[in-house]
């Protein structure tokens, strides 16, 4: 596909005209411009991963061509085919090149990269590219950069440098949206729309405060019920004109709980919004082309429930350190917490083929990790697997991160190891793509327990949400049980056991769902400081909801006792860590496991009433892995494999066993029962299977 206008300057606002080729004739600002919605055909229904994947496992990574000499992008092309590369993202930090002035359009380099491409068999994953605003942006209009708590302006100059609030940047995101999807909504390389990147932006500013009142008012519809939501009372507090209301900023002392709470829920919606307007633009030219935007691991800033409901494809970002003992744990978690918001198969967006250059220390990937790694992912769900970047830059903040090709070249290990990646990929595509991975256990995890469980003022800033998720999770991943992750309110009647590490907010729905749960027949357990406080971080009386006591067998929830950073609470059999609690049971309940010694002497650490289990500290790591195992075995639970070796990993995705090494050391894995095909070898596999260091095996019955 040629474009011959492709130096035009288009209008840079929403224009409603759909022809591929921009009105060339510029206007000034966009801000006064007016905007329309083209006659387009309607959506016949939402498209998904399978309409980019066709078949096949997506393989690629971030391309940005525009830091080489077009020269270099012959060679790319031939280094991406030997490699098995079928998809790159193109435009991700773009801006400035797409736009160099208000207005201005110079979209005849991506003209060519996505004929390129195209020409080659590669299909394009196409950025907006407003994570990013160009210098001018920022020096024209001021108003487009955010402030921090403090009043200080975040300058351009890094990235992310953008208000979400701000009217000015909307009007530009849109236009430059608008104009990408006009020209290249019917290119034959486009396969997604990949939008903005790694939204994170918070905003303390003017007009954020106006945007806060406005979200405040639509939640609340009353300044008194804002004032009881937020306890007012409490400090002298009490607002009587919408005006008064600030977003939480910089104080002599600690801030209002409930203030903070609305405004990171805020500033989630706010984000999604900019989200939601240029997926909305991008699907008026093509409803059949997927649309994504990719999560940070259990980024703190965004309800990513809210956020999977809002996307085709659902992306996220993996960066694992690989000297972290825990790496290939915590990256099954951010795994399992993906493929359940996508409810199916997902896209692994990025991760690194070698050192990233954000830690401390950059450690590289020892050989086998990147693939180990890859194929853990595809086994959890993944039917992308991808990188960012393709070409490791020679300049710039992020020369030192990994690329897919490294500073080392065609030669280095790096990309020879993504070479045989590619062909192992290829050769399972076909028989895994689409399928599913079936669990029977479910973690609840959400957001706003997080965010409100994090205030100032709490009981123990030993006490980490991502920290105690990660144990529960970690035990049941050592005892090879695949878990999936769930909403409090969900429906959870498919799993034989639910797991609650902490949710410390629970609304009243949640609370009755769990409830019904255990009712009709489920196993659930539950961590400590559960339940505590209600939607608006208002506690709850007795400390615990009362349904949740009733539930748990607990009379009478008389202290929290948290524990120091190396304090422990001794307990028959165990030793808990991180907290405790005075608690007084009630007729019907069983104390599984007591503590001993020191104030708590005798009071249960493991609760349990019938089907519903309560524990009151965390288990070191063994003891937990023990509990959960034998909970998961009474509920009907069983491991993937029994008899693994203590750092191999078994995953079921539909009808394939993926059998994975952790270890450095060979092992023979017993796989009885049937005759397999290890689709990585072509071998037949019958009794056990022999994985080396770090070796994997990818087995079709």
């Amino acid at each position: 596909m040629s474009h011959p206008n492709a130096n035009a300057s288009p209008d840079p606002t929403p224009s409603p005209n759909p022809n591929p080729n921009p009105n060339p004739n510029p206007k000034p600002d966009p801000i006064s411009a007016p905007t329309s919605t083209p006659a387009l055909a309607p959506n016949p229904g939402p498209p998904g991963l399978a309409d980019a994947t066709r078949g096949r496992i997506l393989f690629g990574g971030d391309y940005n061509p525009e830091q080489w000499p077009e020269e270099t992008w012959q060679e790319d092309v031939r280094l991406m085919k030997a490699a098995g590369v079928n998809s790159v993202t193109l435009g991700v930090f773009s801006w400035a090149k797409l736009e160099p002035q208000p207005g201005e359009r110079e979209f005849g380099w991506l003209d060519r990269l996505m004929d390129l491409m195209h020409e080659n068999g590669i299909g394009v994953v196409l950025a907006t590219p407003t994570t990013s605003p160009p210098p001018w942006m920022g020096r024209l209009h001021p108003d487009t950069l955010p402030r921090d708590e403090d009043g200080r302006t975040e300058w351009w100059g890094g990235r992310q440098h953008f208000s979400h609030s701000s009217t000015t940047y909307r009007r530009y995101a849109a236009a430059i949206t608008e104009d990408l999807a006009a020209r290249y909504g019917s290119h034959p390389a486009l396969t997604m729309w990949h939008i903005n990147n790694e939204y994170c932006t918070y905003d303390w500013g003017d007009e954020a405060a106006a945007t806060f009142r406005r979200w405040l008012l639509d939640r609340y519809g009353t300044l008194d019920a804002l004032n009881s939501a937020w306890g007012t009372a409490f400090w002298s507090q009490g607002y009587g004109d919408w005006e008064e209301i600030l977003p939480p900023r910089h104080a002599h002392y600690m801030k209002n709980p409930g203030q903070v709470l609305d405004f990171k829920r805020y500033t989630s919606d706010m984000l999604l919004e900019c989200y939601v307007a240029e997926r909305d633009i991008v699907r008026r030219y093509c409803p059949n082309i997927p649309v994504t935007t990719n999560f940070m691991p259990m980024w703190v800033g965004q309800d990513a429930w809210k956020w999977a409901a809002e996307e085709d494809v659902v992306s996220v970002d993996i960066y694992p350190d690989p000297r972290d003992p825990f790496g290939a744990q915590n990256g099954a978690l951010i795994q399992d917490m993906t493929r359940s918001q996508a409810r199916g198969p997902w896209m692994l967006m990025e991760q690194a083929a070698g050192p990233v250059n954000w830690r401390g220390v950059n450690h590289p990937k020892p050989r086998g990790l990147n693939r180990l790694w890859s194929l853990q992912a595809v086994a959890r769900g993944a039917d992308a697997v991808c990188y960012f970047q393709w070409r490791q830059s020679r300049q710039g903040a992020e020369k030192f991160h990994s690329g897919m090709v490294s500073h080392a070249g065609e030669q280095g290990r790096t990309y020879q190891e993504v070479k045989q990646l590619g062909a192992e990929l290829a050769s399972i595509g076909g028989e895994v793509t689409g399928s599913h991975s079936e669990a029977d256990v479910a973690i609840l995890h959400e957001w706003n327990a997080w965010w409100a469980g994090a205030q100032e003022g709490r009981l123990s800033s030993e006490v980490d949400h991502p920290q105690v998720v990660r144990a529960w999770h970690r035990a049941l991943w050592e005892a090879h049980i695949t878990t999936d992750f769930a909403h409090p309110e969900h429906d959870l009647s498919a799993y034989r056991l639910v797991v609650v590490p902490q949710l410390y907010l629970l609304t009243d729905l949640a609370i009755d769902n769990l409830v019904a749960y255990v009712r009709g027949g489920g196993t659930l357990v539950s961590g400590f400081l559960t339940g505590v406080a209600d939607e608006d971080d208002r506690v709850r009386p007795g400390g615990m909801d009362e349904r949740l006591r009733k539930l748990f067998g607990i009379r009478t929830l008389h202290e929290w006792w948290p524990l120091d950073a190396q304090e422990t609470a001794e307990c028959d059999g165990f030793r808990g860590t991180l907290w405790s609690e005075e608690i007084e049971t009630e007729e019907g309940a069983v104390a599984e496991v007591r503590y001993k010694g020191g104030e708590l002497d005798g009071f249960p650490a493991v609760l349990r009433k019938d089907r519903a289990w309560y524990v009151s500290t965390l288990p070191e790591p063994a003891a937990l892995r023990g509990l959960l195992a034998g909970m998961a075995s009474g509920a009907g639970v069983r491991p993937v494999l029994d008899g693994l070796p203590p750092q191999v990993e078994a995953v079921r995705r539909g009808d394939l066993l993926f059998v994975l090494n952790h270890g450095r050391e060979a092992v023979t894995v017993q796989v009885p029962g049937m005759t397999y095909r290890d689709l990585l070898t072509g071998q037949q596999v019958t009794g056990s299977v022999e994985l080396g260091r770090l070796g994997a095996a990818v087995l079709s019955p």
